[in-house]
């Protein structure tokens, strides 16, 4: 453990992701019933339902349950204010139109910050069943079974731009959603495709485990990338805003360090960044 740290990465993992397998598994559960409540938020395509409630509650709960004096943020309005200097970061269904349609890709993301820098992070995804976990420094971890222990994640080493496999996202107001559709087709023809899967943490999961090249989006909230980002860069990707400066609600791109700075430029020249 860095000896700068209020708290070890390592134990508020050890808190994190119990909670989040457990949330995440109510949410499975979930979905052989009638379906949740919906309602909207910001936009009409901005859903949030009763569970993405229940399941902010329960996480905010348990932590401060176990550690009082920590700050938490959620996406659904959970705010704490705490001394201790450990913040916690809530996405209780990072995806949630993918879960009302039953489709994979959401997710249970809890993230613990100390300042802006993530130190321990998982991402649960109940319909893969796989659980993502890092810590600072420790490394990112993909859930084995019981025999084989945790797998260790690298994120791939594309040969080119040109043969990368790229994620992105969109955003729910129709007018900045059309604005980011015409960056992408600017920017599809010079990668080897596009996958949209719908949740932030999700794809940047996927950058860690190398099953896409790398993923970039605008308009994030804090508890979209922080655990997500963690896993991210404990797997190897160079993580940061288009900028090259740390992720922000203003860009994110995720990506193997071999075709970074590429695609930054690309995205940067093709307006990524003012939609």
């Amino acid at each position: 453990m860095r000896s700068d740290l209020p708290a070890d990465p390592r134990a508020l993992l050890a808190l994190a992701e119990p909670i989040a397998r457990e949330v995440a598994s109510a949410l499975l559960a979930s979905l052989d019933g009638d379906g949740p409540s919906i309602s909207a938020k910001s936009t009409p395509t901005d859903l949030v339902t009763e569970l993405d409630i229940w399941a902010e509650a329960t996480i905010a709960e348990r932590i401060h349950a176990a550690r009082p004096d920590d700050s938490i943020e959620g996406e659904e309005g959970a705010a704490v204010t705490g001394g201790s200097g450990v913040s916690w970061s809530v996405d209780p269904i990072d995806g949630t139109i993918n879960f009302i349609h039953h489709l994979p890709g959401f997710n249970v993301s809890i993230a613990a910050l100390v300042g802006d820098q993530p130190i321990a992070g998982v991402v649960v995804s109940p319909l893969t069943r796989e659980v993502f976990t890092a810590t600072l420094g420790g490394g990112a971890h993909l859930d084995g079974t019981e025999a084989l222990g945790p797998t260790p994640l690298r994120c791939a080493t594309p040969p080119s731009l040109a043969r990368s496999l790229v994620a992105t996202g969109f955003a729910y107001d129709p007018g900045r959603r059309t604005r980011q559709a015409e960056v992408l087709a600017r920017t599809i023809g010079h990668l080897a495709d596009i996958r949209r899967f719908g949740a932030a943490a999700t794809d940047l999961c996927l950058v860690a485990a190398g099953r896409v090249d790398a993923y970039w989006e605008v308009g994030l909230n804090r508890w979209d990338h922080a655990a997500g980002g963690l896993i991210a860069s404990e797997a190897g990707a160079r993580v940061g805003s288009l900028d090259g400066g740390a992720p922000s609600s203003a860009s994110m791109l995720a990506a193997a360090p071999e075709i970074w700075d590429e695609l930054g430029a690309l995205l940067l020249t093709n307006g990524a960044a003012d939609v």
